[in-house]
């Protein structure tokens, strides 16, 4: 029979396992396309698809960089994450670059003539798991950058909750094989395996 603690350990492994399942295949997919960019399928930058339009714009009352940025693309209906540098590069004039899964904006507006210029770029499906794989809206390399977007916040959070299940359900299935005296030789072998393994990466 079971203990209280084995019958809750088998649970959360299944019911974690479930919920986490297609956020698990997309970092699966992804990651192939990342360590594969030369198959046929994974090509997604060479299949892009750009263009460039100039819309109308009127001067957001902000004078705060951001601020200004965030008015902008809610007067061209863009949404996504303001990635990197804000720009003046003249006098009355602003640029900055929107990103979100499946596409890249740079925008450049000229608040005086009240006119932006926006070009996208599209990629497909498999840029859209590529994108998603690295997608957080921070850099290690840029202290200005941070996060800006709600979507944003919501994939980082669901990112960090992805690491907290793994963690919970590797540890659920140590105890699980543990408690089967019959399988511990082959579960030590495989455990060992992936220690070495992973120890053969961290010290190269």
């Amino acid at each position: 029979m079971p203990s209280v603690a084995e019958l809750w350990i088998r649970r959360l492994h299944m019911y974690i396992g479930l919920y986490f399942l297609f956020f698990l295949w997309l970092f699966c997919l992804s990651g192939i396309v990342l360590n594969h960019p030369k198959w046929t399928f994974a090509e997604f930058w060479n299949e892009r698809r750009q263009t460039s339009r100039e819309v109308q714009i009127s001067r957001p009352a902000d004078t705060e960089d951001l601020a200004i940025c965030r008015s902008l693309l809610e007067q061209t209906g863009i949404r996504g994450e303001i990635s990197g540098n804000i720009n003046r590069t003249a006098p009355g004039v602003i640029s900055f670059r929107v990103v979100r899964p499946g596409d890249i904006y740079d925008i450049k507006a000229d608040l005086d003539s009240r006119q932006a210029r926006i070009d996208q770029i599209h990629v497909n499906g498999w840029g859209v798991m590529n994108m998603l794989h690295s997608f957080s809206g921070v850099r290690r390399g840029d202290p200005t950058l941070h996060q800006n977007w709600w979507a944003t916040g919501i994939w980082r959070f669901s990112m960090d909750a992805l690491s907290v299940g793994m963690v919970i359900t590797v540890l659920g299935g140590i105890y699980l094989w543990f408690i089967q005296i019959r399988k511990r030789f082959w579960g030590a072998v495989a455990l060992l395996l992936g220690i070495a393994t992973l120890g053969l990466f961290l010290v190269a």
